[in-house]
């Protein structure tokens, strides 16, 4: 059953971020990277991880590990940590808690726009069942010149669904990814649901640019909802 709230089309797309939002995956790629860091000689927290590393591209995290310790990871790290990922994932992702009954009471139309590659994005929506959800309108950072913090990826993602950005509504659990969503002049609504968000990780989203942070889907609905009333004042 459809609620009155979330399911009118008050806005013209409601974009997505992946990790961390539609599946609870964040935690599961922070252990493997500790570890896999570690085999490298490098020395990073989980903690340290989510602070400087959720929302960006594997690229981008690569490049910064570089340049902060000297140490080259190379195509011999990606290529591990996609595998072993992988065998994570197959175990143990999930759906996020209550995303299937939020796209089931959702008449605006939906997409998603992520820094994973589109591999990736196949696979782990693939798992979680919620691929056929939303292909082909699933849009990677790979199709983009700049990622996350830029703008390019929401917009690209808004011109691709022939929608007007300031009548999007972009989901999203990182930093990056709400400055990107800020930057393109669409609506933000942080997201606090994942196991990696810890104490204090709302206030940074809100002072971020969200518009409002929610810790559920039930919230999201809501803030949705919200939304939608004062679209019709």
């Amino acid at each position: 059953m459809k609620s009155v709230a979330a399911g009118r089309a008050d806005r013209d797309l409601v974009i997505f971020d992946c990790d961390g939002v539609l599946i609870d995956s964040e935690m599961l790629t922070i252990d493997v990277e500790v570890a896999l860091l570690a085999e490298a000689g490098i020395t990073i927290s989980g903690e340290e991880i989510i602070d400087r590393y959720v929302g960006l591209s594997m690229k981008a995290m690569v490049a910064d590990v570089e340049a902060r310790f000297g140490c080259p990871l190379g195509d011999e790290f990606v290529s591990r940590h996609s595998l072993r990922v992988n065998e994570v994932f197959e175990r143990d992702l999930r759906a996020m808690p209550g995303v299937v009954d939020l796209l089931d009471g959702l008449s605006a139309r939906v997409c998603v726009a992520s820094s994973s590659s589109p591999e990736r994005l196949r696979r782990t929506l693939g798992i979680a069942g919620l691929y056929d959800r939303f292909h082909p309108h699933i849009f990677s950072s790979a199709l983009v010149e700049r990622g996350k913090p830029a703008p390019d990826l929401f917009l690209h993602a808004a011109q691709r669904m022939n929608a007007t950005p300031s009548r999007c509504v972009v989901i999203e659990d990182s930093v990056p990814g709400i400055v990107a969503a800020a930057a393109a002049g669409m609506t933000a609504i942080g997201f606090t649901g994942g196991s990696h968000c810890r104490d204090g990780h709302a206030a940074r989203l809100g002072a971020n640019g969200a518009m409002t942070v929610v810790g559920s889907m039930t919230e999201l609905s809501s803030a949705l909802a919200a939304l939608s009333q004062r679209s019709l004042r």
